[in-house]
């Protein structure tokens, strides 16, 4: 009998360990932003590999500076 209670206890915490273990790694898992479509430059030649990867970390940098910048504060109402 002692061992019957055992082994449901046992089974119980492995359960509640697995749905907590799920909904932990379905919250890490977030969709991506579709990728922007780059248009040829107007001498109608694709962009380069480094010339991609320079206006790709251009792009994360504005997007840094946006997001690192402080939230305009409300004025108190006197």
């Amino acid at each position: 009998m002692r061992f019957g209670w055992g082994l449901a206890g046992l089974l119980v915490v492995l359960a509640i360990m697995a749905v907590a273990a799920r909904k932990q790694l379905a919250g890490t898992q977030q969709a991506l932003p579709a990728p922007v479509q780059q248009s040829a430059p107007a001498g109608g030649k694709a962009a380069t590999a480094p010339e991609q990867g320079r206006q790709i970390e251009q792009q994360v940098k504005q997007q840094v500076e946006t997001l690192t910048q402080p939230r305009p504060m409300p004025d108190e109402a006197q």
